[in-house]
């Protein structure tokens, strides 16, 4: 919902109603994660996507329908069959998805939610299944890390849900929990899809030159906050870097020390100028940083590593330590250069094998 987010607060406040679709479980290779959403508006106007384009016309078609009910409904979407006009996957996953209406009165928590996702504060929103017992289940709960808001119609079910959710936004974690009816934590026919807004993960792009402009661009694209940091205010300027939501005049490893860094972090050290990259490289291979990467070539490596061996680093330590940065994709430019750095670190996070999917059969597409 996060993509949608604009959207969804220009409806309410235009007083429209409308409908939200999400993507709350999958199984096999679903084309979308839990958590994706589309949503109608009641003149029709459609946002979002839950299966890149496989079943959003029946996606519609349902939206279409809460839309006139006014009650939320649960539907599965599995492989198509032979008819090509059947609804279905055709890359063989199976997608459960939930949709509510919203907006003139209803879910009336959901203009707090898109405040806090616009912030970048963490909220999560906890929502009863329907169809699957729900019974006593209604309603929506907003929960952040010191409120919860709503009620799903009893307070020792709000009780429950409200510590599992804060423990699922605790990790950015979105999915289907669990509990009894009135909150038992030993009874489990009261499921209830949880979705989480985190703030979204930061990007710490060090050294001004042209790369980093196209690499925070990218990274900017795929969500990320993103930082650039440089010690030359004549580099770093918001002219150069119109896409950076942050830029930073100071000696590198000076701003590191003085920042959060968390494990979904990734750092890009892109300067390859060792007055600049050792201090700091020392610093970053000793955060949680998810990603550590650093530019230069195979000769600026070695002599990057004996620096920091030198430095006092080991071998554990260095072995985090992404150098030369990016995959192998015979990249020329510097916007071919962000979407190698880009790729390795989609790769690293997902688990992907960097290599051509035509070349791994048959390990599934969407792991």
């Amino acid at each position: 919902m996060r993509d949608i987010a604009e959207g969804l607060a220009a409806w309410s406040a235009a007083g429209l109603r409308f409908a939200v679709a999400t993507v709350v479980r999958t199984w096999n290779s679903a084309p979308r994660r839990p958590g994706a959403s589309l949503a109608v508006a009641e003149d029709g106007e459609v946002i979002g996507s839950v299966s890149g384009g496989c079943v959003e016309g029946a996606v519609y078609e349902l939206a279409r329908e809460v839309l006139r009910t006014g009650e939320p409904a649960l539907a599965t979407y599995g492989v198509s069959d032979d008819d090509a006009l059947a609804v279905g996957l055709t890359c063989g996953g199976i997608i459960e998805i939930l949709v509510r209406p919203a907006g003139a009165g209803r879910f009336p928590e959901l203009p707090a939610v898109l405040e806090h996702i616009a912030a970048g504060r963490p909220v999560a929103v906890a929502m009863p299944l329907p169809g699957e017992g729900a019974g006593e289940g209604t309603g929506e709960l907003v929960v952040t890390p010191a409120s919860v808001l709503g009620t799903l119609g009893d307070s020792r079910l709000d009780s429950a849900v409200a510590e599992r959710t804060r423990g699922l936004l605790a990790r950015g974690g979105t999915d289907v929990v669990h509990v009894g009816r009135a909150g038992e934590e030993r009874r489990d026919d009261l499921p209830v899809f949880v979705q989480s807004f985190a703030p979204p993960p930061r990007m710490m792009v060090f050294g001004a030159i042209d790369f980093a402009s196209s690499v925070a661009r990218i990274g900017k694209f795929l969500g990320y906050h993103v930082t650039v940091c440089d010690a030359r205010p004549v580099f770093a300027t918001r002219r150069r870097f119109p896409d950076a939501d942050e830029l930073v005049v100071s000696w590198p490893h000076r701003y590191l020390d003085e920042t959060v860094v968390d494990e979904n972090t990734v750092i890009c050290v892109l300067t390859h100028d060792p007055k600049f990259d050792i201090p700091l490289l020392q610093r970053a291979l000793r955060t949680p940083a998810r990603y550590i990467g650093a530019m230069g070539s195979r000769r600026t490596h070695e002599d990057r590593l004996r620096r920091l061996r030198e430095a006092g680093l080991d071998e554990p330590e260095l072995a985090r330590l992404s150098s030369p940065i990016g995959l192998d994709l015979g990249a020329r430019t510097p916007e071919e250069t962000a979407v190698a750095i880009m790729a390795e670190i989609i790769a690293l996070r997902w688990g992907g094998t960097g290599r051509r999917l035509v070349e791994t059969t048959p390990l599934p597409i969407h792991r």
